[in-house]
């Protein structure tokens, strides 16, 4: 397994990163050293909060019952007496102008269903992640697109909005997703109104790396040449 204590520390140091990346995995088996989730949480994205704040743990499908969205965008059934949930939430979404009929089409979806889905800051993942979330202001999420796309991982490709949580199927279909979060994302991980987010494949996470500090050291000298340009070209 890479070592990816070193890779958070390559990747938030040559960004200039406030927040700690989330790996998520979605297992077949509960890791044994790792402990289930207890209590009870909103949303699905309320465990990336958790893993943010340097929690290592795994949770079940009903874990996720109470975001009926959340649920959708991992391919987890509700059970039947909760079924009608979903239907709930979309109307009440879309008697609000929020959402309309078509947009649930453009929704990424994960393929099939997980049995276990393991958080943990990227630096103490015990396995493998399927997805690293990073979270950060607009500049910095730049510089880590950029990283990718150097490293050849995912295309220019358009920026997911609602709900924020389809960023990681998107992530393992393209390699890179790009988010600008929703309100419902905002208010359960109290990321700031200046942060956006991006997805990146688990197994492309070391090659991104790797690309970090050479994106970071061409941004600053790019920065450096255009602002010598704008001192000599502009007249206002």
């Amino acid at each position: 397994m890479a070592d990816y204590r070193m890779l958070e520390k390559q990747i938030t140091e040559a960004l200039g990163l406030n927040r700690r990346p989330v790996a998520v995995t979605f297992a077949r088996n509960a890791p044994a050293s790792v402990r289930k989730f207890s209590g009870t949480e909103p949303a699905g994205c309320s465990f990336w909060r958790l893993a943010g704040r340097g929690n290592v743990f795994y949770t079940e499908p009903g874990d996720h019952y109470n975001c009926a969205v959340g649920c959708f965008t991992h391919s987890i059934a509700l059970p039947a007496e909760r079924a009608s949930e979903m239907d709930q939430t979309l109307a009440f979404m879309m008697q609000l102008g929020y959402i309309k009929p078509e947009d649930l089409t453009q929704i990424a979806q994960l393929r099939e269903t997980p049995r276990f889905m393991v958080y943990a800051p990227l630096g103490e993942t015990p396995v493998a992640p399927d997805v690293v979330l990073f979270a950060g202001k607009p500049s910095a999420m730049m510089l880590l697109n950029e990283a990718a796309l150097r490293a050849g991982v995912g295309t220019q490709s358009a920026t997911l909005g609602r709900p924020t949580c389809m960023a990681l199927p998107a992530a393992l279909d393209r390699g890179v997703a790009l988010s600008t979060g929703c309100v419902g994302n905002r208010v359960y991980t109290e990321i700031g109104d200046d942060e956006l987010y991006l997805a990146v494949r688990g197994a492309d996470v070391e090659r991104v790396a790797a690309e970090a500090a050479t994106i970071a050291s061409a941004n600053a000298r790019l920065a450096d040449y255009h602002r010598g340009r704008q001192q000599q070209l502009c007249t206002k």
